[in-house]
Parts: structure tokens; C-alpha cells; sequence
């Protein structure tokens, strides 16, 4: 089984065969073992025959990772012609999965189950997606956010408890001040700058609009020396998460915009205004979905024409370049928030799919995950004076239930969309960090 599973090409990690587990101290030993191997995400039971399960509540206890459950057995269909007692007695994984179901219960495990035929299509989708979220489980006690800046002055959903946070969901959460940055960025040396500006012209197309070329490469690479300044900043300290906002950039010349954009496609989590949680939340699903169509997003303004209504999701330069449908364009545009030079960015337009928005919230007594599913669609309208990359989305179950729904619940303007994960695969991991979650689909 465990073979064919990783033979099968639909398994994002290996699976590594354990001795069979028939005694307390066996189970016990592998799952100390798990405990302390950092390569391991998580681990994968079956139930061959009947096991009585009080022998796994040691073991089970002690265990600190993801658990699934797989009820499944080796063969698919009842042998009718040969069946006798010795095979019923060697065979009896649906006895055998009601009892070791049952200790999970007891003991609160909140594991992941998956039932079905264990070579069937489905139940590998399943087994596959779990092991994306027991990965992103256990690199969520990874993530250090680096916050430039403070929150944008006045908001109140990107606040939260940073302790509680630590606590609930192992994020490390530190301020440095932009002077911090400013000293990184502005140690960049020009050759530098000039060698990523020739990786830009090879990946990108060169808007030059109405500025002049020499000008306008002028104002792509103070990006380009933004980019690598924060790169560096945010590998010497171990960070892959931070945040930015536009009313802390003493000393910088520009709001990073293409930076961030070119950080967020290498799997930075990232999010605009202090909003960490968000920032956070973006690392997790990056790595929960191989950073592959995920990242930051903000609600902007609304289509309420019948029929078509949708929600135009941008914000002020950066969203992510894993949502880009066609080959993104450097343009260069005033901005007035932040008061600095007109800053560089990506403009594109979002890709179609079904996928899910989540937003988290700190409500004081608790953090509530909020779960939009949503349908994205390319846009067909041009629009020559947007200046930024755009997505579109409707919202489930239709607008009018869904917006409702999401306001009422208190969902914020950040959020991160994501058109490879799903419900599912979210709740599987709030589940296992005991986070109240509403979901809207």
C-alpha cells in the first residue's frame, strides 16, 4: 500500500512505513519518535484488523503532530467464493476502525479521518490534501512576521493579540522600525540593483507610459534595491512573513510595491497597513498550497449590476503575482498614499477558478476564522487608467447572501484568496488549532 501510494505520483510528500503497531509500547515509541524528527509532518493509521485501542492512548496523548486516520483496507471487494473465519478474523478493519475511532474521540484528537478504497482516486486526493495541511500545521510554528511600521492609524481589524496568537498558533510576531530597513535597503550596492533590473526586462514587460525611459528605469530600480534590501532584511532574521504601510516610510524613497510583489511569488507571506495576522495567514496557505495561485487580497468595489454582480478585488500595488493569468507588466504611477516618488509595481489580471477567501479576526475574547468560497473569472472589460492588478470574484452562495454573511460576521477588507485550496483543507487546520471558524459557501 504504501508503495503504490508513493508510486502513484499524487502524493506531495513520501510516506515511510513503520513496524506493524500491536503493543502499547510500540505505538508509544513511534510517536515520541514523530514528536522529535522535524522532517516528519505528520502520520497516517490503518487498521488492518481489530486492535484493542486502549494500547494507543499513550502514544496517542503524547502525539503532537497532524494524525489521519484512514479507514481503509487492503482489498477492495469482499473474496465471496473464499471467504472463511481466518480471513473475517485477519481482515477486520471495519471492526478495527470503530474501536481506534473511538479513543480518538474520547481524547479529543480532532485527526482527520478519510474512508474509501485506499488506491481509489478520491481517497488519494484526500490522503494528499491532509498532507499539505499537516505540512503547513507544522511550518505555522515557523512563521515569524517581520512588521515595518506600526498598523494603519485608526483601523481595527488588522489589530490582534500577538501573544495569543504565539500561543494558539506558534506565529512570532516583531517591530522593527523603518530606519531598521532604511539601512539595509540603502547598503544595496548599484551593481546589484543593475543585475536584478536585467532580470526584470527578461520576466517582464516594460510599461514606460508617459515617463521618460531613463526615468522610469530610475524609479523600477529603487524597487529593485527595495527588494533586495527587504530580501536580505528578511533572511538574516529568519522571517517569512512581514508587513508594510504606508504611513511609516521615513527615509524610504518609495512604498515598495513591485518589491513586495516579487517577494510574495517566492513565498513571503505579506500583507499591507501592520495587518501580521493577514501577513501570517498568507505564509500558512502559501505553503499549504506550494505557493501556487495564493496571496494577499483586498476588497475594493463592487459590481452590482443584475445578474453580474462580483467583487473587484486589487489593492494599492500589491497582489500577488501567483494570481496573474497573463505575463505581468512593470508600470510606473503616482500614488498618494505614503507622499513618496511614484512607485513601480506589477499590473496583470487574476486568473479563473474556484477557490476560497479567508480572513482571520481578533474579537477580544477569541480569533474567528471567517471561509468565503468563491468562483474568480478573468475580466473582460479593459481598463487603460487602473494602474494595479485586478481580480474578480462571486461570492457564494450568491452576492447578496454572501456579502451579508461576511459582514455580519465581522470579515475583514484583508483577506487571502486562494484557487487551490479548499474548504476542507482550512478547516482540517483550524480544527487542529482549536480556531472557530464560519464558513460561507
Amino acid at each position: 500500500m504504501v508503495e503504490a501510494l508513493n508510486n502513484s505520483g499524487k502524493m506531495p510528500y513520501p510516506i515511510v512505513l513503520k513496524e506493524l503497531a500491536v503493543t502499547a509500547d510500540t505505538i508509544t515509541n513511534i510517536m515520541k519518535e514523530v514528536n522529535y524528527r522535524d522532517e516528519v509532518a505528520g502520520v497516517i493509521t490503518w487498521m488492518h484488523t481489530f486492535s484493542p485501542a486502549k494500547m494507543w492512548i499513550r502514544g496517542t496523548k503524547l502525539l503532537q503532530k497532524p494524525l489521519l486516520h484512514l479507514a481503509t483496507q487492503f482489498n477492495e471487494s469482499i473474496p465471496w467464493k473464499t471467504i472463511d473465519m481466518d480471513f473475517m478474523n485477519l481482515n477486520q478493519s471495519a471492526h478495527g476502525d470503530r474501536e481506534y475511532g473511538f479513543i480518538n474521540a474520547r481524547l479529543d484528537k480532532r485527526n482527520k479521518i478519510v474512508v474509501g478504497y485506499w488506491n481509489s482516486e478520491s481517497v488519494m486526493k484526500q490522503v494528499a490534501d491532509w498532507m499539505d495541511v499537516a505540512a503547513s500545521y507544522n511550518e505555522s510554528f515557523a512563521i515569524k512576521v517581520a512588521r515595518f511600521g506600526d498598523n494603519m492609524r485608526n483601523v481595527g481589524v488588522t489589530e490582534g493579540d500577538k501573544v495569543e496568537a504565539q500561543i494558539q498558533f506558534g506565529w512570532v510576531v516583531d517591530y522593527f522600525g523603518i530606519g531598521d530597513l532604511v539601512q539595509v535597503v540603502d547598503a544595496v550596492t548599484d551593481a546589484e540593483v543593475d543585475a536584478l533590473f536585467e532580470e526584470y526586462r527578461k520576466l517582464y514587460e516594460f510599461d514606460y507610459g508617459d515617463y521618460e525611459q531613463s526615468k522610469w528605469e530610475a524609479h523600477v530600480k529603487v524597487q529593485a534595491r527595495q527588494e533586495i534590501g527587504i530580501r536580505r532584511f528578511l533572511e538574516e532574521g529568519g522571517y517569512n512573513a512581514f508587513t508594510s504601510n504606508f504611513e511609516d516610510l521615513y527615509g524610504m524613497q518609495q512604498l515598495p510595491g513591485l518589491a513586495v510583489q516579487r517577494l510574495m511569488a517566492d513565498g513571503y507571506g505579506f500583507a499591507g497597513e501592520g495587518d501580521w495576522k493577514t501577513a501570517a495567514i498568507d505564509r500558512l496557505m502559501k505553503v499549504m498550497a506550494h505557493n501556487e495561485n495564493t496571496g494577499f487580497m483586498e476588497d475594493y468595489t463592487y459590481e452590482l449590476a443584475a445578474g453580474k454582480e462580483a467583487i473587484l478585488e486589487s489593492h494599492m500595488m500589491e497582489v500577488d503575482p501567483t494570481l496573474a493569468v497573463n505575463k505581468p507588466k512593470i508600470v510606473v504611477s503616482p500614488l498618494s498614499m505614503g507622499d513618496r516618488e511614484d512607485p513601480a509595481r506589477l499590473v496583470f489580471d487574476g486568473k479563473a477558478g474556484e477557490g476560497v477567501v479567508v480572513s482571520m479576526a481578533d474579537f477580544g475574547t477569541h480569533y474567528k476564522l471567517l471561509i468565503n468560497e468563491v468562483t474568480a473569472f478573468e475580466p473582460t472589460e479593459p481598463a487603460p487608467n487602473l494602474p494595479v492588478a485586478r481580480v474578480l470574484w462571486e461570492v457564494k452562495p450568491g452576492f447578496h447572501e454572501g456579502v451579508h454573511a461576511w459582514i455580519e460576521a465581522g470579515g475583514g477588507h484583508h483577506t487571502v484568496v486562494s484557487l487551490n485550496l479548499t474548504t476542507d483543507q482550512i478547516l482540517t487546520w483550524a480544527k487542529l488549532v482549536d480556531l472557530e471558524t464560519v464558513v460561507i459557501k
